[in-house]
């Protein structure tokens, strides 16, 4: 972990390519909106050694932005690495150790029930506007969050199954508040409608005063972007492992 910059007590907000890609999405996008700066990085060895160039900028596979107005802190990825999700989570858990964090936040896509019942109920009425949920592992972040009225399609996760970094992220925090934000996504290529309703969830719930007008645009345009990066990535992984092939055949 590498920190130019220490700020105090921020809230730190965690996006990461899953189904949909909605929180690396979401991630970008409050990167942008917030014109946040960059103070950091994680190096994590296991994940593949991958940068993107995007209209001439490098994208790092793990950066860490800061904006101080909300002082909060955005910790955004762009490199799908299974198998790390452990390690990911303890690097998140020492930058808030470092930062003695008041909260962190991780931005998720979920797989909507509706996706079952697809091809079975083709005459069905049609299906309802897709939800985000939240659950908090702090019964005053929890509170807090019932009470958020600004989205009505804000619901309480009672029931389901969390995996990734998220689940590690709940399992190994004890006394950190860890608050996640659910959006339904019945798509596992990049969603930015899915990523919007997780902007409009989170803005109800930290006011950060988001103005919804360009959401929806910016988001499709990182979703393109996550598309061809994802896209460039694998075919890269490819060529390395022809590569490789060749070496042993």
């Amino acid at each position: 972990i590498i920190l130019k910059q220490k700020p105090k007590r921020p809230i730190v907000i965690s996006g990461f390519p899953g189904l949909g890609m909605v929180g690396a999405i979401a991630a970008e996008f409050l990167i942008q909106h917030l014109a946040t700066k960059k103070i950091g990085k994680v190096l994590l060895e296991d994940s593949p050694a991958l940068v993107a160039i995007h209209e001439g900028k490098l994208i790092e596979p793990f950066g860490i932005f800061y904006n101080s107005k909300y002082n909060v802190v955005v910790v955004h990825s762009i490199v799908v690495a299974p198998g790390t999700e452990w390690k990911l989570a303890d690097a998140l858990m020492e930058v808030c150790r470092q930062l003695k964090a008041k909260e962190l936040i991780s931005l998720e896509g979920v797989g909507s029930p509706q996706d079952e019942q697809a091809g079975q109920e083709e005459e069905a009425a049609p299906a309802q506007q897709a939800s985000t949920f939240f659950y908090s592992n702090n019964p005053a972040k929890e509170k807090a969050l019932t009470k958020t009225k600004a989205n009505a399609q804000l619901k309480r996760l009672n029931e389901g199954i969390i995996v990734g970094v998220t689940s590690a992220l709940l399992i190994k925090a004890d006394v950190l508040p860890v608050t996640c934000f659910f959006a339904e996504t019945h798509t596992n290529m990049p969603d930015s409608n899915a990523a919007a309703e997780l902007i409009k969830a989170l803005d109800a719930y930290l006011g950060l005063d988001v103005d919804y007008k360009p959401l929806l645009k910016l988001a499709a345009k990182f979703e393109d972007k996550l598309r061809t990066i994802l896209m460039k990535s694998k075919q890269t992984e490819q060529l390395r492992d022809k590569k490789v092939m060749s070496y042993v055949g």
